[in-house]
C-alpha cells in the first residue's frame, strides 16, 4: 500500500453516465434473497459495525450514474477480473485482512508508530498469538484488526510487528473507531488504510454470506489513485495523475443488468452486494480486489467464479443525495 503522498485534499462530490454492459451468467441455482431495506447494521461481537446511514450501510443501487463513470472505469481496468483478495489459506497464512475480538480485560501494549502525527494513541489491545494479514512472518500490509466488544471499539494497524515478545510493537500507523459513531478522521489523515478509512466495516465475512447477504459496501483496491478524495475519504496516496485518475473514496456498483444468476452461492451473494452496496476505493492494489476475512468455510473455487465479472460490468455512482454523516 503506498503510505504518505503529499495531501492534497478535495472534496469535490463526483458527477455523473456510462455505457451499459452485461457479463453472460447461467441459471439454474436459487438466488439469495434480496433485502430491500436494512433495519440495523452489520454486527460483529454483538457491536453495531457504525450507524445505518454510515457511508459503509447505505445503499447505491437507485443512485444515479457519474458522469465521468466509463472515464473512470476505463483508468481502473475495463478487462481485469473482480479478484476476491480472501479465502482460507494462501501460501501458508489464512487467505484475507483478519480480525480479532478483544475485550476490556485484554491487555494493551505500547506501539510506535512511523507516522505518528496521523496516528491515534499509543496503546492498542494485542493479545498473544493476535492475527496478523498474511501471518506472523509476512512482509505486506500486516494489517491488524481488534474489535474491543466491551466498549465497540475498532482498533486497526497497518505494517504492525510485535517486538520483545510481543510487549511492544511498531507499526506504520494506527487508527481508533468507536463503532456507534460516523465520525470521520481529520481531513487529509491516513488510517491503517490509504485512503484514511476504517478497514473493518468493508470486509466480505463468511458467516453474512452463510446468513444469506452481506448489507454493506466492500473495499477494493485500484492499480492507480489520483491526488484528490472524495466523502468519505480522508487521505490520498497519489500514485497516477490525470482528470480521471479515480481518487480514494470513490463509490462503484455493479451494474443491475448484469446477470449473476450462474454464479456459485458464495460468489452471487457477493455480487449481489456489489449491486445493492457496492465498493469503496480505500488503497492502492491491483485492479478489482475486493478484501474479506479470512475462515476455513469459504470454498476458494466459488469465490473465484467471480472472475467471470470485469470492470466493464460496473459503473461509478453519484452519492451527492445520501446523507453524509460526520463529514
Amino acid at each position: 500500500m503506498s503510505r504518505l503522498a503529499p495531501v492534497v485534499a478535495c472534496c469535490v462530490a463526483l458527477a455523473l453516465a456510462g455505457p451499459l454492459s452485461a457479463s453472460a451468467g447461467q441459471s439454474g441455482v436459487k438466488s439469495p434473497s434480496v433485502r430491500r431495506s436494512i433495519a440495523k447494521p452489520p454486527t460483529i461481537a454483538g457491536c453495531s459495525v457504525f450507524p445505518a446511514d454510515n457511508p459503509w450501510n447505505q445503499r447505491i443501487d437507485r443512485l444515479p450514474v457519474a458522469r465521468d463513470s466509463a472515464q473512470l472505469i476505463a483508468r481502473i481496468g475495463l478487462d481485469y477480473p473482480v479478484q476476491p483478495d480472501f479465502g482460507t489459506v494462501y501460501d501458508g497464512a489464512p487467505n484475507g485482512i483478519p480480525y480479532t475480538v478483544v475485550s476490556d480485560r485484554t491487555r494493551k501494549v505500547s506501539v510506535r508508530f512511523q507516522y505518528a502525527a496521523q496516528s491515534d494513541g499509543h496503546y492498542y489491545p494485542l493479545p498473544p498469538g493476535v492475527a496478523i494479514e498474511g501471518g506472523p512472518r509476512a512482509t505486506g500490509d500486516r494489517h491488524v484488526i481488534l474489535v474491543d466488544r466491551s466498549t465497540c471499539t475498532d482498533y486497526e494497524l497497518y505494517a504492525a510487528y510485535p517486538h520483545d515478545g510481543g510487549r511492544n510493537w511498531t507499526a506504520g500507523s494506527g487508527a481508533i473507531f468507536h463503532l456507534d459513531s460516523n465520525h470521520l478522521r481529520p481531513a487529509g489523515w491516513t488510517s491503517a488504510d490509504a485512503a484514511g478509512l476504517p478497514i473493518l466495516p468493508g470486509l466480505a465475512r463468511y458467516s453474512e454470506v452463510a446468513a444469506g447477504s452481506i448489507d454493506h459496501a466492500l473495499r477494493f483496491t485500484a492499480p492507480c489513485t489520483g491526488s484528490r478524495y472524495v466523502y468519505p475519504a480522508r487521505h490520498v496516496a497519489a500514485s497516477c495523475a490525470g482528470p480521471y485518475a479515480p481518487p480514494m473514496g470513490l463509490r462503484v456498483r455493479l451494474k443491475a443488468s448484469v446477470n449473476i444468476s450462474g454464479l456459485p452461492y458464495q460468489a452471487r451473494v457477493v455480487a449481489q452486494a456489489l449491486k445493492l452496496y457496492g465498493l469503496i476505493l480505500a488503497d492502492n492494489g491491483s485492479p478489482w480486489n475486493i478484501s474479506g476475512a479470512p475462515d476455513p468455510h469459504w470454498n476458494n473455487s466459488a469465490l473465484h467464479e467471480l472472475d467471470r465479472l470485469t470492470g466493464r460490468d460496473f459503473q461509478v455512482v453519484n452519492t451527492s443525495s445520501l446523507p453524509h454523516p460526520g463529514g
